[in-house]
């Protein structure tokens, strides 16, 4: 039980220095502009990576249905 609280309040611990390092960040670059082109490759970069993690999650879930994970490491 101790062990979990440990990790909990790790986790916690870096969701709060990152959610701290993104609020520094955009108050720093609040007066960049961001051009079309920009824009096209921020929104281009949010689909593929959001695409592969879909995917990535897919493949983890069809295999486990399949049990093509029973068979991994058994000669």
């Amino acid at each position: 039980m101790r062990g979990n609280l440990v990790v909990v309040f790790a986790l916690l611990g870096m969701l709060a220095a990152s959610i701290g390092v993104a609020w520094f960040v955009w108050r720093e670059l609040g007066d960049v502009e961001i051009s079309t082109h920009g824009l096209i490759a921020l929104a281009a970069g949010v689909v593929v990576t959001l695409a592969l993690g879909f995917g990535l999650m897919f493949l983890v879930y069809f295999s486990h249905r399949r049990g093509y994970d029973d068979e991994a490491g058994h000669e």
